[in-house]
């Protein structure tokens, strides 16, 4: 019988994240060791300020981490050149959009930057790339239209579609839900999961909806303040992990629903 060999896309080893200041180094949170397997979508919650996006800096290189390593395909991330980490991962942002004026199609064609010669011009199979990731966010029908033209909702969309143009193993959101009404919410964490299941990529993204991510995630990162977990929801729910991520007092956690409630 043929063993199933998994594929880990993002591996840390003994991670510490924080910052520096003069010549001290203030940790958020220490020995983070988590995996992440290509083809899963992964959750990473945990109560406000307690450094998830801190995390998600680290994990993109886009600030140093204080000790341990990250690696990317079995690669450590300190080894990556700017073009190299940009073919490997791509990041969604909660920032706007620096140039609203831009079309959907224009938007979602900077995904193919790491791809294109010096004067950005597309070929064939940068626009077979764009127009493959609008058809999968069901947003080719806005191409032509300007990003301040979009709701929310649908500049999330085109958010993503950018980075699925960039064709990478790895597509990290920070907070892909934020400012989105519940109804929208839903739709966009059930299409990461759809994403997910279409391409065979590894996504990442950090949210406030917990209960969503437990429904819909393959695994979880719970940030607590003692320290960092990573399991499938349904082992973080028996080791009863979700009842310690809030003060007892108010907010309580159901384990038969998997969904918090507000103590009467």
């Amino acid at each position: 019988m043929i063993e199933n060999i998994k594929h880990i896309v993002l591996k840390t080893e003994h991670l510490s994240i924080g910052y520096y200041s003069k010549k001290q180094s203030s940790v958020i949170a220490s020995n983070i060791n988590i995996e992440l397997q290509k083809g899963t979508l992964v959750g990473l919650v945990g109560a406000n300020g307690i450094g998830k996006s801190t995390l998600l800096r680290t994990l993109t290189k886009v600030q140093p981490p204080l000790d341990g390593d990250i690696f990317i395909n079995s690669k450590s991330i300190k080894n990556f050149t700017n073009i190299e980490l940009a073919k490997s991962l791509s990041l969604v942002l909660t920032e706007s959009v620096a140039s609203k004026n831009l079309s959907v199609f224009e938007l979602v064609a900077l995904g193919r930057q790491p791809y294109t010669n010096w004067v950005g011009q597309l070929t064939e199979d940068d626009i077979y790339s764009i127009t493959e990731a609008l058809i999968k966010t069901n947003t080719e029908e806005l191409k032509d239209k300007k990003c301040y033209e979009l709701s929310d909702g649908q500049l999330q969309k085109v958010m993503i579609a950018r980075a699925l143009a960039q064709n990478t193993d790895l597509i990290i959101l920070d907070e892909p839900t934020t400012h989105l009404d519940m109804y929208h919410k839903a739709y966009i964490l059930k299409l990461l999961q759809k994403l997910v299941k279409e391409t065979n990529k590894t996504i990442l993204f950090s949210s406030h909806e917990i209960d969503l991510a437990i429904q819909l995630c393959d695994s979880m990162i719970v940030m607590r303040e003692k320290d960092v977990v990573s399991q499938s929801p349904g082992k973080l729910i028996e080791q009863g992990v979700f009842e310690t991520l809030f003060p007892k007092d108010l907010i309580g956690f159901d384990n038969s629903t998997g969904s918090f409630r507000v103590k009467k």
